[in-house]
């Protein structure tokens, strides 16, 4: 099943970019592509426009397949006026306190329309098209068959793993509870999916005959095969491509990654209204508190946008979402490519002293 989805996705080495909207880059998905894995881009924030830039900026670098992913939202958000009002009040607060000198603003749109998104992924036609957040439609599913692209679901649970697989998607991504970012979960509260990767690989292997994507805390060679023993095809790794000149993660962010302590990673709500694993920094402990209170994802997300923007400018990590999975520790700051071969190498002497 492993050479099968090599195959489908057209990559040489079992090794997958994860998507990491908002940090990912051509540059990043072009790097790992080229090294003979599926460079994935996370297109989740992007307009249709950008969408179809970034699509044709990875092409000017690369001739290897990529992914796009994106979020499976409504078209149309909701908003809660009155947590609204609570959290630009907060935000408003904590910047004056940290001297940061812009304050929140209302956009036009919380976020980018998905079927406008949907529509300009299938104009990219990049080779594999990946989705979290929710299902696709069968409509859907079926305009990307019809384009020849392949699709890859992400699951958190047995039951998510089960829906996807009756959609007829040609791979399921798998996010352990140690993966960094956003939780893709979508039928069960948060809380409820918060199933170890090894635990998830197994349960998913026994009860699907689809191939399996393994992501969440894997840093090394060795991690990439360990999932491949349990029943994975490819492996999923993000942060450990956060540190690389090539993402668009903040430079002071890149700097925390390597040094951040395993009992430092925590499930985020106050920066986006979603569940997201990251470290735990000084926003996180002065506004985790009051997150229940925050209007949801992503409409949370739009308003934390111009403190994250300015503390990023200011080299303020200890004010922007950093995201990162449970090993973060293990990152090793250098140029994707390099970082590709060395992985790889890594995962090639772990096959052979089993052998």
């Amino acid at each position: 099943m492993a050479n099968s989805l090599l195959q489908r996705l057209g990559i040489t080495q079992p090794l997958v970019l994860a998507p990491m909207s908002g940090a990912s880059t051509p540059a990043l998905v072009a790097a790992v592509s080229n090294a003979g894995g599926l460079g994935s881009h996370g297109a989740g924030y992007l307009s249709p426009q950008a969408i179809l830039d970034d699509a044709a900026k990875i092409r000017a670098v690369s001739d290897r397949p990529f992914a796009l992913n994106l979020f499976v939202l409504p078209d149309e958000v909701h908003a809660d006026e009155a947590a609204i009002d609570h959290a630009r009040a907060a935000l408003d607060a904590l910047m004056e306190q940290e001297g940061l000198a812009v304050r929140t603003t209302r956009p036009e749109r919380w976020s980018p329309r998905f079927s406008d998104q949907f529509a300009a992924l299938c104009e990219a036609r990049p080779a594999v098209a990946s989705f979290t957040f929710n299902l696709l439609t069968p409509r859907q599913v079926s305009e990307l068959k019809r384009r020849d692209i392949a699709i890859v679901g992400n699951a958190t649970s047995l039951a998510e793993v089960r829906a996807w697989a009756a959609l007829g998607v040609d791979a399921i991504s798998l996010q352990g509870a140690e993966a960094g970012g956003h939780r893709g979960t979508f039928l069960h509260d948060t809380d409820e999916a918060m199933i170890g990767l090894f635990a998830l690989v197994r349960l998913a292997a026994r009860a699907v005959d689809v191939p399996l994507i393994a992501g969440g805390g894997i840093m090394d060679g060795q991690g990439m095969l360990a999932g491949e023993m349990l029943g994975a095809a490819v492996s999923q790794l993000g942060t450990a491509f956060l540190a690389c000149p090539e993402s668009a993660a903040a430079s002071a962010w890149k700097q925390d990654i390597p040094a951040t302590e395993d009992t430092r990673v925590t499930t985020i709500r106050s920066f986006s209204g979603r569940a997201a694993r990251g470290r735990r920094n000084t926003y996180v402990d002065v506004m985790e508190p009051s997150a229940g209170r925050f209007p949801a994802y992503p409409v949370m997300n739009a308003l934390t946008s111009p403190l994250r923007k300015a503390a990023a400018a200011a080299g303020r990590g200890d004010l922007v979402s950093e995201w990162c999975g449970q090993a973060a520790s293990l990152s090793r700051p250098m140029p994707a490519a390099e970082l590709v071969a060395i992985l790889l190498e890594e995962y090639a002497q772990s096959r052979a002293s089993l052998a």
